[in-house]
């Protein structure tokens, strides 16, 4: 075997693309599909809001861990029975860890920040959209153009915070056999006997990588605040 340090280095690294990669996917994916849920929340339709309602709720109101559980080792069981899924193209989605992994961050992220952003949405004062209707404005272009931007400058901190959350979930996915860099971080720990190595090493790995995504949303709201 290898040196120690070469090990740990090597897995970790692998283990550390894999946390990347799913935490991009996720974050674009999840903050993507938010802002229509939060739109649907707001609605006055109840066909739109009462779903909204509920799918916020069963992810705010469970663990990530057993989502993850509930998707991979349930729903993922039955969909391996069902040939309309087995040879459609979304299987190579389900038939992995990875992608389940995928689908239930992203869920969960979107439930969360589609909160964010319904308490942004909110908080812009109503005479802004009261302005828009008196320049004879419609409503879709006094959301895009009036709300959507105001709401986006409250929203982001906390979308920032709740993206720092879903980094640090990406560690649970080791649970449903992802190989990211909790689960490299545990494999190398198993197989050395080596336990406060690997552990601080993968502690590091996701402090530089929350700095990172800090700084990020630090300098848009900095560049935001600098045009307002």
């Amino acid at each position: 075997m290898p040196d120690f340090g070469y090990y740990l280095t090597g897995e970790l690294f692998s283990g550390l693309q894999t946390t990347i990669v799913l935490f991009i996917a996720c974050a674009i994916s999840g903050n993507l599909l938010a802002l229509p849920v939060a739109v649907a929340r707001i609605s006055t339709r109840g066909w739109l809001r009462y779903p909204a309602m509920a799918f916020m709720l069963a992810f705010r109101g469970t663990p990530l861990l057993v989502q993850l559980y509930i998707f991979y080792f349930g729903i993922g069981q039955v969909f391996a029975t069902i040939p309309a899924i087995r040879y459609s193209v979304f299987w190579p989605l389900f038939r992995s860890a990875n992608g389940y992994a995928f689908v239930v961050l992203t869920l969960n992220t979107a439930a969360y920040c589609a909160e964010i952003w319904r308490g942004a949405i909110l908080g812009v004062p109503t005479g802004q959209a009261e302005a828009g209707r008196s320049l004879g404005l419609s409503k879709r272009r006094i959301f895009r153009s009036v709300l959507l931007p105001q709401a986006f400058r409250l929203a982001l901190p906390a979308i920032g915070g709740q993206n720092i959350l879903l980094l640090k979930g990406t560690a649970l996915t080791a649970a449903i056999t992802v190989f990211e860099t909790m689960a490299a971080a545990n494999l190398v720990r198993a197989q050395t006997f080596r336990t406060y190595e690997p552990l601080l090493a993968a502690a590091l790995v996701y402090f530089v990588l929350a700095f990172i995504i800090t700084s990020g949303f630090k300098y848009v709201e900095t560049r935001m605040a600098s045009r307002y």
